[in-house]
């Protein structure tokens, strides 16, 4: 359905080179009927389907305007065995339009409305915002096409739905323009003369004793050597801030805050190739082979070679990552960093509640979100991780109390380590 909203669009775009009528009106009133569709977020776990929808509004200007807004979007089915929903929506916009005095008007959008679900309880607001187009066939009426993206939270979680829509628009009551009265064109006046300058007496350039550019009375670095870059007072430029000018830096770009020789570089006190500033285990004893954060590798070795449960438990029926536990998956991030050759998977595992077919597709996302994790942040191949899940099929605790299903809801590692 989206790539038909897209495909009408672009034949208004196409058409409109040849358009004669136009175009947005102060002050005039609108009714759009709209019909369209609507998708939800993949964490709603429901199909995409039928809206329909009626606009009314008003122009304050040709350029601005208001719109309020009623949508249905017809009951959608279920991917997660859960209940079919249909929706309602009701609230406000305001349009921006762009040449408002030609045939294709494009404008952007935002506004506030309130959702219902069908067969829950309570109104959720949410925020909209997006682009649309008008194609006027006539003074007064048009094509129009829309594309909404729609936030909203329930509970503690946070959804973006779509909605994209075509339909009719139908202007009427503008005020007639009112015609300006023609001013006679001012007389001209009397040419006057103006007597020829005087020539100014060239001046003296002021000394500038070692040719950087900044005269003597204004630089603060005198005796500057021949072709170094300054700055407005006449210093060497220091473009990393670390105290050693650019021409002498051996190590530019050196991080703010950083310590540094004369010569610019970073100082490592232990000389296990870790800088001090990013070393997170000075003093290490000389010869330790260290990773990247200047800590002996064996500390990373807990992965290699058997399966490790990484303690990152998962809501009910979630496969989102919550923040606390960011740092245990840094450490896995950090490991296949230190082991550029080592592979392995990451298994996902659910409780035993749903059915279990359900539970199979929720252990792979799961174990695909950790996967998709690592390779994003930490740059690791994906090659090297492959997700896989299990369902409720391995439990490591009893389903039958909530703090068993709990510790069910997990993920495990498997890495070779070379």
């Amino acid at each position: 359905m989206r790539k038909s909203i897209i495909c009408a669009m672009a034949a208004i775009l196409i058409i409109s080179a040849t358009a004669a009528f136009g175009a947005v009106k102060e002050g005039s009133f609108s009714v759009s009927p709209l019909v369209g569709g609507y998708s939800f977020d993949d964490d709603q776990h429901l199909d995409s389907t039928l809206v329909l929808g009626l606009r009314a509004g008003y122009n304050f200007t040709k350029n601005l305007g208001v719109e309020a807004l009623f949508d249905y979007a017809t009951k959608a089915n279920a991917s997660n065995a859960g209940p079919d929903r249909s929706l309602n929506r009701l609230g406000g916009q305001a349009l921006y339009h762009f040449f408002p005095d030609n045939a294709f008007v494009p404008y952007l959008a935002a506004g506030y409305s309130g959702l219902h679900f069908q067969g829950t309880e309570g109104t959720h607001g949410a925020f909209d915002y997006g682009v649309g187009a008008k194609y006027f066939l006539t003074d007064n009426l048009a094509l129009r096409g829309d594309i909404r993206q729609i936030l909203y939270s329930i509970d503690s979680n946070h959804y973006n739905n779509f909605e994209y829509t075509l339909g009719a628009y139908f202007q009427f009551g503008a005020a007639a323009p009112v015609a300006k009265a023609i001013e006679p064109a001012p007389m001209p006046e009397p040419a006057k003369v103006v007597p020829a300058p005087v020539p100014a007496p060239v001046p003296v350039p002021p000394a500038d004793s070692d040719h950087d550019g900044v005269i003597d009375t204004l630089d603060k670095c005198p005796g500057t050597p021949a072709g170094v870059v300054v700055d407005s007072n006449g210093c060497p430029i220091d473009s990393d801030k670390d105290g050693v000018a650019d021409y002498l830096d051996k190590c530019p770009n050196t991080p703010a805050g950083a310590p540094v020789d004369s010569n610019g570089c970073p100082l490592d006190s232990d000389k296990d190739g870790v800088a001090d500033y990013l070393d997170k285990c000075p003093n290490t004893p000389a010869g330790t082979a260290v990773n990247a954060s200047g800590c002996p590798l064996e500390a990373a070795k807990k992965y290699c070679d058997k399966p490790t449960v990484i303690p990152i438990l998962f809501d009910f029926g979630k496969s989102d990552i919550k923040a606390k536990y960011h740092d245990e998956l840094d450490k896995v991030g950090n490991f296949l960093k230190e082991f550029p050759k080592s592979k392995g998977t990451i298994e996902g595992h659910t409780d035993s509640i749903g059915s279990p077919k359900s539970n199979q597709k929720l252990s792979v996302a799961r174990a695909e979100k950790v996967a998709g994790y690592l390779n994003k942040k930490f740059g690791i191949e994906a090659g090297r991780i492959t997700a896989k899940g299990y369902g409720e099929s391995k439990p490591v605790a009893s389903n039958k109390d909530a703090a068993g299903r709990a510790q069910n809801r997990r993920i495990e590692t498997a890495f070779s380590c070379e």
